[in-house]
C-alpha cells in the first residue's frame, strides 16, 4: 500500500479540491454549472473519484479496497440516480457499509505493516 499511498492521496485530494471548487461556485457566482445544479455535479464529482479510487486499486491488485471504492461509487450513483425513496436508501447503506469497510481494511492493513517494520508480531482476528 506505500507504494500507492501517494496516488490515491493525489486521486482523493483532486476530487476533494473540484468538488469544493464547484460547491463554492455554486454558491457565489450561480447556482447552476451548464444548466445543472452545482451540487448535482459536486456529487457526480464524487462518483468519478470513487470510481478512479477503485480502478487504481485494482491496477495493483487491492482488490479488497477496489471493492470498497466500487461500492461508495455505487452508492453515490444510487443516491444520485434514484427515482424512488428505497433506492436512495438503499445508496446511503451502501455508502456506510462501503465506508466502514474501507476503515477496516485500512487500518487493518495500517497495522500489519507496522508490525511487520517493527518486527512485532500480530494475532490473528
Amino acid at each position: 500500500m506505500t507504494g500507492t499511498t501517494g496516488f490515491q492521496g493525489r486521486i482523493i485530494g483532486t476530487g476533494l479540491l473540484a468538488a469544493v471548487g464547484v460547491l463554492v461556485y455554486g454558491t457565489v457566482v450561480n447556482e447552476t454549472i451548464v444548466g445543472v445544479d452545482a451540487t448535482v455535479v459536486m456529487t457526480w464529482i464524487f462518483v468519478a473519484t470513487f470510481a478512479v479510487l477503485a480502478i487504481a486499486h485494482a491496477s495493483v491488485g487491492r482488490y479488497d479496497l477496489s471493492l470498497g471504492h466500487g461500492g461508495a461509487a455505487v452508492g453515490w450513483l444510487l443516491v444520485l440516480l434514484g427515482t424512488t425513496g428505497l433506492q436512495v436508501i438503499l445508496g446511503l447503506v451502501l455508502l456506510i457499509l462501503s465506508g466502514s469497510y474501507i476503515a477496516i481494511r485500512t487500518i487493518r492493513h495500517g497495522t500489519a505493516e507496522d508490525g511487520a517494520e517493527t518486527g512485532a508480531t500480530q494475532e490473528p482476528a
